[in-house]
Parts: structure tokens; sequence; C-alpha cells
């Protein structure tokens, strides 16, 4: 079997890890994610992880009343380290070494964050969990999904979704939407596609870091994509 991709990140929503139950987790959805992450593991892939925390707490706007914008993006930013330990649980019970790094300071649950870090973990042959976004209010998971591609030097940023593609329109609430295969980050930006924010795009685009959006619920999809597979849509710069 032959790599394409020899290091990746993959972005999951928080609201992924919920599934269709009411409650913030989906153990055996989780499992399932996992365990293709295990699979491209085992392929010997240096893979990061970087989740959302939709499914416990999304920001909420400043509105002089409640939670402020700053401190609610901090609570989101909390979220994601409650689901970063979830998978790394979930991994760890698969057999899978990892790390859990954090943008915010807060051993022992997590390190801090550091380039060093990633490549020791890599080294180690360990997956590496991104948790508190960015470290920064304003700044979207995708951004620090992006952030961390980058400074991984990753061959691939992956958007695990509940669709297979990017579409002109929203394909569960727009039969007649159309899938692109392939697009460029200025075309879907211009197209209004989102796919992701304006700060996440320019990263990829400026960096040369292709991206794929896919079903993250079609079992045994991320191998493919790494070994070269046309799956979803691949989104490249110019």
């Amino acid at each position: 079997m032959e790599i394409r991709y020899k290091r990746i990140l993959l972005k999951l929503s928080g609201e992924a890890l919920a599934g269709n139950t009411n409650g913030p987790f989906d153990y055996s959805r989780i499992e399932a994610y996992m365990q293709d992450v295990k699979k491209a593991w085992q392929a010997g892939v240096n893979i990061g992880l970087v989740v959302g925390g939709g499914n416990i707490f999304r920001g909420l706007p400043g509105t002089g009343k409640g939670v402020d914008r700053i401190r609610g993006d901090y609570m989101g930013m909390l979220s994601t380290v409650i689901n970063g330990l979830a998978m790394q649980s979930v991994l760890e019970n698969l057999g899978v070494g990892c790390r859990i790094l954090s943008a915010i300071g807060m051993e022992p649950a997590a390190e801090k964050y550091s380039r060093e870090k990633v490549e020791e973990a890599f080294a180690e042959n360990k997956v590496v969990i991104f948790v508190a976004g960015t470290g920064n209010p304003f700044f979207t998971t995708d951004t620090a999904a992006a952030l961390r591609a980058v400074e991984m030097k990753a061959d691939l940023l992956l958007k695990g979704t509940r669709v297979d593609g990017v579409y002109s329109d929203d394909p569960e609430k727009n039969p007649g939407a159309i899938k692109f295969d392939h697009i460029t980050f200025t075309e879907a930006y211009g197209k209004g596609l989102a796919v992701m924010d304006l700060t996440a795009y320019t990263l990829c685009r400026e960096n040369h870091l292709p991206l794929v959006v896919y079903n993250i619920n079609t079992p045994g999809s991320l191998l493919r994509i790494i070994t070269g597979e046309s799956i979803g849509t691949l989104v490249v710069p110019e």
C-alpha cells in the first residue's frame, strides 16, 4: 500500500462526537472515527487532530447581557479540551499512543503546546490532539486546524463533515446542489461556499496546503484518501 500523504491533520466538529444522541458524546461514533485514525496511524502516517466544541458549548455573541463574546470563546476553547480528552481515551483504549497539546496551559489535563513537542510525539509514533483552538478569542477551530497543520508541515488538511464534499448549496436542503470534485480556495470563497472561514482559507492558500472535505461517517475513507484515492472534494491553492 503506497501512502501519498505522510503527515496529515484531521479537523472534526464537536457535533460529530455527539452523533444523534441528546448528550455531548456518542462513544460508538467516536470509536468509529478513531478506528479510521488508527488505520492511518498503523500505515505509518503522522496524524494531528483538531476538534471543535459545539457539542458542549457554542460561543455567544456579545450582547451586553450574560456571557460576553470573549468569555464565550474561552468557554468554547475549554469545550474542545473536554472533547480532546474523550478522543484521547478512546485512542488509548484502541492501543494508539497519543499526546494532547493545549494552546492554553492546563497541566496535568493537557501539555502546553509547542512545535518541539509535536515533533517529539511524531518521533515517538504518537497521534497529536490539539485543543483549546489558537488560545485566542475571535478565532475558529477551523483557523486553529489550518494553523496547526501549517506549523506541523502537514501534507494535507482534512475536514470531516456529514456530507461527502463541497457543494454549490446545502445538499441536505437542496437536492439540486452540485458537488465539486476539485476547486481552488479563491473560487470556494468567491462562491460563498461555507467550507472554512477566511482566515483558515488564507492560511491554507498562502502556505500551499491542500484541503480535502469528506464524509467522516463513511468508514475507511481516511485511509483511502491518504493513499491517493479521490474522495470528497479537493480544495487547492491557485
